[in-house]
């Protein structure tokens, strides 16, 4: 029985993508192959696979933004593949949203084991985790990516958007500046308080029914921010 449906491989080298393929065809019933960054991100978006295998050393793209691309695409498990071995690495790859990190020359029983792994706990996860979020009349929809008030869509930009998924699943919790920070740019440098405040600040115009004195995304003044579900529904929205 097979673990998963789909499983991308993301690999330019023809032969380790063969070898990666073999290794998991008693996993999933159908491995896809993308030989470049740009077409795994498009691979991904137009046919969801239920875990992506990512090689680092793509012709069109650096390993970190390759896998930053892909998360923002999507929220399936990410193994990636190196024979970069370096502790930063591997750090930077954990940090732009990778879920383990296996490097060559790899262990094939290791690797599908690391895999079978990763697609048990999404499934486990994908059982109990919401698809969307109610707050008030504001529909935080994570299985499509999108905010709706009603039947329209707001528009957000990919920052936006997960400003306010990290803020939504967190409801009820304040984090601070640079736990957000560096949930949404990863292991980037700035600052974490400035940069917030600006991306906020175009994020409320968006939700908030009088972004003036905001009733979703409350401010903890100098720790973070909040999100509230006990919001009242607004009329005629903003």
């Amino acid at each position: 029985m097979s673990f998963a449906d789909s499983i991308l491989v993301i690999e330019d080298d023809p032969t380790v993508a063969t070898v990666v393929a073999d290794a998991l065809r008693g996993t999933t019933r159908v491995v896809r192959r993308a030989g470049s960054a740009a077409e795994g991100v498009a691979a991904a978006l137009d046919d969801p696979p239920e875990l992506i295998v990512l090689d680092l050393g793509l012709p069109d793209l650096d390993g970190v933004d390759a896998c930053k691309q892909l998360r923002d695409a999507t929220r399936v498990p990410i193994v990636v593949l190196s024979a970069r071995q370096a502790e930063r690495d591997k750090v930077q790859l954990l940090n732009a949203g990778a879920d383990d990190y296996v490097t060559k020359p790899f262990s094939t029983p290791e690797f599908v084991a690391r895999v079978q792994a990763q697609l048990r706990r999404s499934q486990l996860y994908q059982v109990d985790a919401p698809r969307s979020i109610q707050i008030g009349d504001l529909t935080v929809d994570l299985a499509r990516r999108i905010a709706t008030r009603g039947a329209r869509e707001l528009g957000l930009t990919p920052v936006e958007w997960h400003l306010l998924r990290v803020l939504a699943t967190n409801a009820g919790r304040t984090l601070t500046h640079r736990q957000i920070f560096h949930a949404v740019w990863g292991n980037a440098f700035g600052d974490a308080q400035q940069y917030l405040r600006v991306h906020i600040t175009h994020l409320r115009r968006k939700i908030e029914a009088t972004p003036a004195t905001p009733s979703i995304i409350v401010t903890e003044p100098g720790v973070g921010y909040r999100c509230e579900l006990a919001v009242p529904v607004s009329v005629g929205g903003v």
